[in-house]
């Protein structure tokens, strides 16, 4: 097994009100900052890029993958907060939300999930890609809120100052088997 697992924040995409969050698009700046994603990743030499089934990860991941010359797969249980029936929120409803969500873990107070069920749900499927991948370096593109909630529970921090750090991209580097942060490149932006 490697001693080292890379989360990736999924990179810039286009929120459309009326479409479900899980079929947004990169922009085409989040398409850009997936080449110097890459270019941050080639040091952790990751041999499988694993996304969630989500477009925008899906895209991210397919970007990176391409620039590494890596394969590239999806898995499931690794998809955001479920929160596909709330509605556009402007950024500020968002955020506090969020912040809801992150305060009040058992409650189900936005979206179709509560706090801890999305993050026993990621760490479920956390636990499955491992299983499936055991002795390859991966690089697993997900979300910035189900990030936030399983890297708070594995390092025993508040979560929500951490979500509100990440960029998108962003990218966590994490040991095995406990998962906790060697380091935390917040924002990556592409090179214009």
């Amino acid at each position: 097994m490697s001693n080292q697992i890379t989360f990736i924040r999924h990179s810039q995409s286009r929120p459309i009100p009326g479409q479900p969050p899980s079929q947004w698009a990169l922009t085409e700046t989040g398409r850009q900052r997936c080449a110097a994603l890459a270019e941050h990743m080639r040091s952790y030499a990751p041999e499988l890029i694993v996304c969630s089934t989500e477009r925008k990860t899906i895209e991210t991941g397919a970007l990176v993958a391409r620039h590494l010359s890596l394969p590239h797969c999806t898995a499931t249980d690794l998809h955001e907060h479920l929160r596909e029936q709330v509605g556009w929120l402007s950024d500020a409803e968002f955020a506090r939300s969020v912040a809801a969500l992150f305060a009040q873990p058992d409650e189900l107070v936005f979206g179709e999930e509560t706090a801890n069920a999305a993050c026993a749900r990621f760490t479920q499927g956390i636990s499955a890609v491992l299983a499936a991948h055991p002795h390859q370096r991966l690089a697993i593109v997900t979300h910035g809120t189900v990030l936030a909630l399983f890297l708070a529970q594995q390092n025993g921090f508040d979560p929500q100052p951490f979500w509100r750090g990440l960029g998108m991209p962003a990218l966590v580097v994490t040991t095995l088997p406990n998962f906790q942060i060697r380091e935390v490149i917040a924002k990556i932006a592409s090179k214009d």
